[in-house]
């Protein structure tokens, strides 16, 4: 392990922090992004080994749980020591927890085969879900009740930007992620049934058999799913809503739709 100090802004790797928090752009032209937390770092690090390098405030360099990490994790990784100013700085968070990583992005094809995986392929299609809290709480979901593929139109939040990979809490390195995707193309492909969740459709989530291979498709939060997207899903549901509100956020209703199938799954429906 190498420790390197950073105390000036004039810092190439320090600018580079600052880019890669701000911008999704230059996060796709270096394939890098950041993590920030003990959780994520751990996540990332069983899932995928080390990462490029370990960023940690001078008070961080105090903290027991981080000199644990350090201990138990830092390896032959390069460790850069910032000033407290400068990692509240470049920390995509508000309250820095005095820690993070850089990391390369994982390709989907990179990720390993998990989830129902064979004949119970569960998959997610997204399409233009634009807050990246929702769109991290649904990965956090699928991740959770055994998806292994999930697909992103073009629109849709960025799914490695720090925000998203927050709010999935190490969810991205249990999932394969294909961003940018040509959704009509990925559900004529998939093998299974899919299924548009849409506030216009007639048959109920619960009259709905959720068994087996299975594709769940959402839209965005305002618009819903364009006409190209319906056209090619087999069946439509909706959530039944009988207290009279108009819709829930997409999280949520992704959140009761995965643990709908869970449930009938295990019950053998």
């Amino acid at each position: 392990m190498t420790i390197k100090s950073i105390t000036s802004r004039d810092n190439p790797f320090f600018k580079q922090l600052i880019k890669l928090e701000d911008s999704a752009r230059q996060r796709r032209a270096t394939g890098l992004t950041l993590l920030d937390g003990i959780h994520l770092i751990t996540a990332y690090h069983l899932a995928l080994g080390p990462p490029k390098t370990l960023i940690v405030s001078e008070s961080g360099c105090k903290n027991m749980e981080i000199k644990r990490l350090l201990a138990e994790r830092g390896g032959d990784v390069d460790v850069v020591v910032l000033s407290d100013v400068l990692l509240r700085e470049a920390s995509p968070v508000k309250m820095p927890t005095g820690i993070m990583a850089l990391i390369s992005i994982p390709p989907a094809a990179v990720m390993p085969v998990r989830g129902d995986g064979g004949s119970e392929s569960f998959y997610v299609l997204l399409e233009a879900i634009q807050d990246p809290g929702n769109l991290g709480s649904i990965l956090r979901s699928a991740a959770a009740t055994g998806a292994c593929d999930v697909y992103l139109s073009e629109g849709c939040a960025d799914a490695w930007s720090p925000k998203t990979l927050r709010a999935a809490m190490g969810a991205h390195f249990l999932l394969r992620i294909h961003e940018r995707s040509d959704l009509v193309e990925a559900a004529k492909k998939f093998g299974g049934k899919v299924i548009a969740m849409t506030l216009k459709a007639k048959k109920s989530l619960y009259q709905t058999r959720l068994t087996g291979p299975l594709a769940f498709v959402f839209g965005n939060e305002g618009a819903g799913l364009s006409d190209a997207v319906l056209q090619v899903s087999g069946e439509q549901a909706t959530i039944p809503m009988p207290g009279g509100t108009e819709s829930l956020n997409a999280a949520a209703a992704a959140a009761v739709c995965f643990f709908e199938r869970v449930r009938q799954t295990q019950m053998g429906i």
